[in-house]
């Protein structure tokens, strides 16, 4: 087995070979939990098995996707892996649902410049936002295990979470106890009971194999490719890699929508989304059980 020094070694001698014109290929297979989710909708007496069972399905499409990263030395793309919509299906209700759930668009970074341009759809409209990357203050650990052959080695860092990325939105544990006849009854409105956390903990594994401070959507940052990340709800696993493939890619920012900040973009998300709860709170509003 390849050990530590080793493997250091390697990414110190292979650094100078990688020119400017260097690029590779990761493809990364992304999962997150909606066991939680799942079990909200069983115990919900106005949902028929059948609807469960759609909503089961769609889930699961939402929730398990396939991504690639084309990466050279300081830039990269990050793009959900194209799959035709189905005859008849809503292609833009999927797109929607895809970007607030991890996917849709291309995420490029510029590791050099520490900046981001990721073309998003919501609602029909489509937004080219743009900022500084987020500032990982890695903690390097002693864990190393294999990941596809390569030596990977732990990593862990503390994010402060996209407000419009719903893969972190979670059941609040308790609700709040008040006065108000509709806190009394015993459905209440879906986005009543949700939160979203300021920050989350994640885990990194990456390989000074590959001496590239590149990973999949927005982190980077550490002395080799981010081969999996874990926040505790989303698992993104390299499934594979090329070093210099015969096709090049041109990794270039998307240029396409009406140009936002971050903060910009996450407050037009959140201020449908409440525009939603609201239009959803009257008696006809699709509820849960508690």
């Amino acid at each position: 087995m390849k050990n530590i020094f080793f493997s250091f070694l390697f990414a110190a001698t292979a650094i100078p070979a990688f020119a400017q014109e260097f690029q590779g290929t990761a493809v990364y297979e992304s999962k997150t939990s909606t066991s939680e989710w799942m079990g909200k909708i069983s115990g919900n007496s106005q949902i028929t098995p059948d609807m469960q069972k759609m909503i089961e399905d769609r889930m699961k499409k939402m929730s398990e996707k396939t991504f690639v990263l084309n990466f050279g030395k300081t830039s990269s793309i990050y793009k959900e892996e194209e799959k035709l919509d189905a005859p008849g299906s809503d292609g833009g209700g999927r797109r929607m649902m895809s970007s607030m759930m991890g996917g849709g668009g291309t995420y490029y970074k510029d590791i050099k410049e520490k900046n981001f341009t990721v073309d998003r759809d919501f609602m029909g409209k489509e937004f080219l936002v743009q900022d500084l990357l987020p500032k990982y203050e890695w903690k390097m650990e002693s864990e190393s295990r294999l990941i596809g052959g390569y030596t990977c080695y732990k990593a862990t860092a503390i994010k402060v979470v996209d407000k419009s990325d719903f893969r972190n939105m979670s059941f609040k544990k308790e609700a709040k106890k008040t006065d108000d006849k509709k806190s009394s009854t015993s459905n209440s409105n879906l986005m009543d009971m949700l939160e979203m956390p300021d920050n989350i903990g994640i885990t990194a594994w990456y390989t000074p194999e590959i001496p590239v401070s590149q990973g999949p959507e927005s982190y980077y940052g550490l002395p080799g490719l981010i081969l999996e990340i874990n926040d505790g709800k989303t698992v993104i696993l390299c499934s594979k890699v090329v070093l210099n493939p015969k096709e090049k890619v041109v990794i270039k920012a998307p240029t396409k929508g009406k140009v936002v900040s971050e903060k910009e973009y996450n407050k037009i998300v959140a201020d449908k989304m409440e525009e939603m709860k609201q239009m959803n709170a009257g008696p006809g509003g699709f509820k849960f059980n508690r």
